[in-house]
């Protein structure tokens, strides 16, 4: 048995301002931000019961560190709610539903992101 394990437990997203992304963030995914800002750039966003976090961090962002491809997607059971919803809230949206499946967003700091649907 290896000492590391198989299982990942947090995925960083570079952003630049700590408690505006921590805000967008909760919004999106319509959770109440009440998380905890560490050590004044860190806020570990609960994903699942699974242990997985979105981890925000504004100590390792700089102009060029956003991410301009997706590094992960978020899941929905309706591709086209979930689009509705991007849009309703005003959300980037860089492309419209692909293939019946996916579409990629940014956030505010120019991060690229998917969401998914999963059945």
């Amino acid at each position: 048995m290896s000492v590391i394990t198989s299982k990942v437990g947090g995925i960083f997203i570079p952003v630049s301002d700590i408690e505006k992304a921590r805000e967008w963030y909760c919004s999106l995914l319509q959770i109440e931000p009440s998380m905890e800002i560490i050590s004044g750039h860190l806020c570990c966003l609960p994903m699942d019961n699974n242990g997985l976090n979105v981890v925000l961090d504004s100590k390792v962002y700089t102009d060029d560190s956003y991410a301009r491809t997706p590094m992960f997607h978020f899941n929905t059971e309706d591709i086209h709610q979930a689009y509705q919803f991007m849009k309703e809230i005003g959300v980037e949206l860089v492309t419209e539903i692909e293939h019946g499946h996916w579409f990629n967003f940014k956030d505010p700091d120019g991060n690229m992101l998917m969401i998914c649907q999963i059945n």
